[in-house]
């Protein structure tokens, strides 16, 4: 009983530790995080996180060691990490930001979205039958077949841009090779069977 009556004071005081010791690098923090970020509310927005981070982890802290290197740490990783993910992205856009003009097209330029890199590599193909058999594949399987055959990408570098495991990569792209060569064979028995 006297352990369940001290989690609740233990909890409390770690919090008050807390903000005791760390918030005092509020300012540094956010000085940081502008340079880091080159935005005031990106910054705003990275301190906050660290200092969540941070205080759920503040029980690992270890008392005496240098809380500053420790914050600046956990705030860096979480740049990187808040940076990689934004590269993972797409650019999204408000439908507030376009104008009429925009939807109209102005200028002689045509309102039409810009075609993938996948569906211009699929042009590349001069038999309708070759690109209807890559289209078959199901879309994770195009992706990958996609950004390691026409991209040239390692395995590993098609893993990490598509955030999935390196052995989901590999299966996929021999399941979708497979695919494609029972759908080509078709194609050229029919080729064959027309000559």
């Amino acid at each position: 009983m006297t352990t369940a009556a001290a989690a609740p004071d233990s909890d409390a005081v770690l919090a008050a530790r807390f903000v005791r010791e760390a918030m005092p690098f509020h300012t540094v923090l956010l000085r940081t995080a502008r340079r880091l970020t080159l935005s005031q509310a990106d910054a705003e927005d990275l301190v906050q996180d660290t200092l969540m981070n941070a205080y759920t982890g503040f029980h690992r802290f270890e008392p005496g060691t240098n809380l500053q290197a420790w914050l600046f740490r956990i705030m860096h990783n979480r740049w990187i990490s808040t940076h990689r993910m934004k590269q993972r992205r797409p650019d999204t856009f408000s439908v507030a930001e376009f104008t009429d003009n925009d939807m109209l097209g102005s200028a002689g330029h045509s309102a039409i979205a810009e075609r993938s890199a996948e569906d211009r590599a699929l042009d590349l193909f001069c038999d309708d039958r070759i690109r209807d058999a890559v289209l078959t594949l199901p879309e994770g399987f195009r992706t990958v077949l996609y950004y390691a055959d026409i991209e040239g990408l390692t395995y590993a570098e098609t893993a990490a841009r598509m955030d999935i495991p390196l052995g989901t990569v590999m299966s996929r792209i021999a399941r979708s090779r497979e695919r494609l060569r029972a759908a080509l064979a078709e194609i050229d028995d029919d080729i064959r069977n027309v000559a």
